[in-house]
């Protein structure tokens, strides 16, 4: 099993897949300023096991909505948690990769991406993405970003390493309006949104994981990097 294989097991029954909740979806939703009693085109990108897909679905009634991500168990995730929410008919789910999405048959309202973007790269995503909106769409995401100008050295070190492009917000700001978007408005998560919404879940996920790979070597570096990020 590889390491990546490990991840997704970890992973497939949480609730949510990054830092977030209901709270903060609802806050960005209200910033995008539409109408929930329209019949929405939304598109959630990297959506996981669907926690923002869940929160789009019961907040914009009317709404279609597309949920994209790359692995097919996470899919299958979220086909169980919309049944169960009774929104399975207004959400399609589509296994493909943010960096080459099908070409839709029609434009979207809204694109939604939380704690996803960073794998394809903040610029290149919106720059991609721009194609697959209609003429006055939105873009929602989330992106892990510096609260300060100076960082401890070995922070600043690690984090250059493994995600270049990670900036300030007013930097992240000014790539945005360089991809032809107008920002409208960003809010930084509280602590909770990592601690509690996600690291303590996946905590009380982990023995059990580590009970059905048999406390293997591989299971332990594989989730290593999740963990301790």
């Amino acid at each position: 099993m590889s390491d990546l294989d490990l991840i997704i097991d970890l992973h497939r029954n949480g609730d949510r897949l990054g830092p977030g909740n209901e709270t903060m979806t609802r806050r960005a939703l209200d910033l995008t300023g539409l109408d929930a009693t329209q019949a929405l085109r939304v598109a959630d990108l990297g959506c996981g096991t669907g926690a923002s897909t869940l929160v789009l679905a019961e907040a914009l009634p009317q709404a279609q909505i597309t949920a994209v991500d790359l692995h097919p168990a996470f899919l299958e995730r979220l086909h169980q948690r919309a049944a169960a929410a009774g929104v399975a008919n207004r959400i399609d789910a589509v296994t493909a990769s943010m960096d080459a999405l099908p070409a839709p048959v029609q434009p979207f309202d809204l694109l939604w991406s939380e704690g996803s973007i960073y794998t394809v790269g903040f610029a290149e995503g919106l720059r991609a993405w721009r194609s697959l909106l209609k003429p006055g769409g939105m873009v929602a995401v989330s992106e892990i970003t510096w609260t300060t100008r100076e960082r401890p050295a070995e922070i600043d070190v690690h984090w250059r390493r493994e995600y270049p492009g990670i900036a300030t917000a007013a930097e992240k700001v000014a790539v945005i309006a360089a991809c032809g978007y107008t920002p409208l408005g960003f809010f930084l998560l509280p602590p909770t949104c990592w601690m509690e919404s996600y690291y303590q879940p996946m905590l009380d996920r982990l023995e059990e994981f580590l009970v059905r790979h048999h406390h293997t070597a591989q299971a332990v570096i594989g989730i290593a990097p999740m963990t301790l990020s």
